[in-house]
């Protein structure tokens, strides 16, 4: 049974998706959160009362997390509303659009590896601070199976974000270890949220892609949500460096 009794945990992109149900699923067993949002204020605010009525305090904060004045605002609020941080979950992310090699420019290239990459950086840095004085810390990382395997059509600068993404936990690992803070991260396949909306997956792709996974099904956020409670327990203390693929056995490797 995992206990997070007294922990506090930011959970970055956590209003809706993923993210949401990690809140909720920390919440649960104990756990205080941080509750980020960029642009979903409603399902934010749904969600903090919802955390709350479980007898759990939360702390609402909004900002672009590929923007390092806003990370460092958020970070003083958590410091004053909290004074630590038990637990970081690098969440926030988003393909933004499907585009071929040639057909992504400068631009489109910046916006996605910020939100996917330069985010946890910026993050991870504002959090250590709120970490470090604990002498115990759990950062885990948010990648994707594209990181593994190059990502469906269009998908080169998210899967090149994300891969640089493992490269980071890993190397991060090595360097906090002397803190006592693990660094891991979690590698979905293919998960029925809203990132994948219409724009970014058709759903006659989608039910595709779904039939061809060997268990004949998407993942939920829950699935993912398991696994980050594990990597944030006791139990794997002894685990860092790690990357846990989640993905119905779409990628085996």
């Amino acid at each position: 049974m995992f206990s997070f009794n007294g922990k506090v945990v930011w959970i970055t992109g956590s209003s809706t998706g993923i993210g949401r149900a990690m809140a909720l699923e920390f919440a649960r067993y104990g756990a205080d959160v941080i509750v980020h949002y960029r642009n979903s204020e409603k399902e934010a605010l749904s969600l903090a009362q919802e955390i709350e009525s479980m007898g759990r305090k939360t702390l609402l904060v909004k900002g672009d997390v590929a923007v390092k004045d806003e990370v460092e605002a958020i970070a003083n609020k958590i410091k004053a509303g909290f004074g630590k941080v038990d637990i970081l979950v690098n969440n926030a992310g988003s393909m933004i659009k499907r585009a071929r090699f040639e057909e992504v420019d400068e631009e489109l290239w910046d916006r996605i590896i910020n939100v996917n990459l330069k985010s946890v950086f910026l993050v991870t840095r504002a959090a250590l601070p709120l970490m470090k004085p604990l002498k115990k810390g759990k950062v885990i990382n948010v990648t994707s199976v594209a990181a593994k395997n190059g990502g469906g059509p269009g998908s080169i600068t998210y899967a090149t974000a994300k891969g640089g993404l493992i490269t980071f936990t890993r190397s991060l690992a090595r360097e906090l270890a002397e803190y006592n803070i693990t660094v891991n991260a979690i590698a979905p396949g293919l998960i029925q949220t809203s990132f994948h909306n219409p724009e970014i997956t058709p759903p006659q792709v989608f039910a595709k892609m779904a039939a061809e996974i060997p268990l004949k099904r998407a993942g939920t956020p829950e699935d993912i949500a398991g696994a980050a409670l594990f990597l944030a327990s006791d139990y794997a203390d002894y685990i860092t460096g790690a990357v846990i693929d989640i993905n119905g056995g779409m990628y085996m490797g």
